[in-house]
């Protein structure tokens, strides 16, 4: 397959220099073994422990196996053997000073996530590889998303429904790389297979079908907050059950949690938490839509338009090597700045509107916003899916998704 150059690999180079081993993880799919084995394809060997025959000699025996795959090494789907992890610790520490010995790609599942704890802290670089944003899309020769001829993501980048058919396709790689292939049978196999390999893997769920229909219920309240009773009562399922399924689902990286903004403990502000589909395409797929005009008027549009803003700004948080800092802000009344990205000690509002004609009006929430904050707010934006990129009111910009 065409490999598409990823905003992430110079922070994988670096750590590959600073650091005995790296651990990526990410999404099925995203690019994790496509993105070491092209920047590490003459100096490392790769193994898989997907494998049955391959996952038991590492299990069985791990000293054995990691003699007959020594540094430096890709193992790729170290979920399948957590127990590798100490005897990892136990061969790096023989030459501590060796950096880039071992390179890991995985989901970090409870097992593996314990045994990296307590193995490889201080020892492995952890990062993780999210599906392609827009504008690592952009950058390619192979373009996978109908940008207006002669322009990629910038000012006037997009045709208003091209924004809305590149939400059907979403981020992952195969897609992008191959435009003409269909996204919604793309997506019907990728959740069949997340279900038949990661879910099983991960938990013993007997009735898939079960938690098929979950996801498409969880899929239906992205950007929404996440009610788990609710949830439970309406599928007739355990409030435990429910949450042992959204960790699941955290734990592959198919959704994100984003949690409220609060500073101060007793004001009355919303503490429940909302839910986001990583990417928007499988979003799209779930609660079956297949058309850019029915997606974009239809009762979903708000929240596709939100969880593509939301996991865009994630996506290039990641890129960089940051793990993302992001809230929302709500209060008991109703007033939402729907996204607070924290960094470097400030806080940057962003709220996200489907109008593609931006007002002052759009720019209220933020302003409550900033003088809740006393000034600690750096300057806000309103982003929307239109071309305009002008000042609302001071401190507060509004700005294309083209230009995010």
């Amino acid at each position: 397959m065409y490999y598409m150059e990823r905003s992430l690999e110079p922070v994988v180079r670096k750590a590959a220099r600073l650091f005995p081993a790296v651990f990526l993880t990410g999404p099925r799919q995203s690019g994790k073994t496509s993105l070491l084995r092209h920047l590490f394809r003459e100096t490392h060997r790769y193994v898989s422990l997907e494998p049955p025959d391959v996952r038991a000699a590492a299990t069985d025996d791990p000293r054995s196996f990691l003699e007959l795959n020594p540094p430096p090494v890709i193992l790729d789907e170290v979920q399948h053997a957590p127990g590798l992890m100490p005897y990892i610790k136990e061969r790096i520490d023989k030459r501590r000073g060796k950096m880039g010995q071992y390179l890991l790609t995985g989901n970090q599942t409870p097992p593996l996530s314990e045994k990296i704890t307590e193995s490889l802290v201080s020892r492995a670089a952890m990062l993780r590889l999210l599906p392609l944003s827009y504008r690592e899309i952009a950058k390619t020769p192979m373009v996978g998303f109908p940008w207006e001829k002669g322009a990629g993501p910038g000012r006037h980048g997009f045709i208003y429904r091209d924004l809305w058919e590149s939400f059907l396709k979403g981020g992952y790689p195969e897609l992008a790389a191959n435009p003409r292939r269909d996204a919604a049978g793309w997506h019907a196999s990728y959740v069949q297979t997340y279900l038949e390999r990661d879910v099983r893997f991960l938990r013993q769920i007997g009735d898939l079908a079960q938690f098929h229909t979950f996801i498409r219920a969880l899929a239906a309240r992205s950007a929404q907050l996440l009610n788990v009773t609710d949830l439970a009562r309406d599928l007739g399922l355990a409030v435990n059950t429910i949450k042992a399924w959204i960790s699941v689902l955290e734990a592959t990286h198919q959704i994100f949690i984003l949690r409220p903004y609060i500073r101060d403990v007793g004001k009355r502000l919303v503490k429940t938490p909302k839910v986001y589909f990583t990417d928007v395409g499988t979003l799209c797929y779930l609660v079956g839509l297949k058309d850019a005009e029915h997606a974009m008027s239809g009762p979903m549009g708000r929240a596709i338009f939100e969880t593509a803003v939301v996991g865009e700004i994630m996506r290039r948080l990641s890129g960089r090597g940051e793990r993302p800092q992001l809230h929302f802000w709500r209060t008991s009344t109703g007033v939402e700045v729907e996204l607070i990205v924290e960094t470097t000690g400030k806080l940057i509002p962003i709220e996200i509107k489907m109008s593609a004609t931006p007002d002052r009006s759009m720019a209220r929430n933020i302003v409550s916003f900033r003088k809740d904050l006393y000034g600690e707010s750096e300057k806000g934006f309103v982003v929307h899916p239109g071309d305009v990129t002008l000042p609302l009111a001071p401190g507060v910009m509004a700005l294309s998704f083209a230009d995010l």
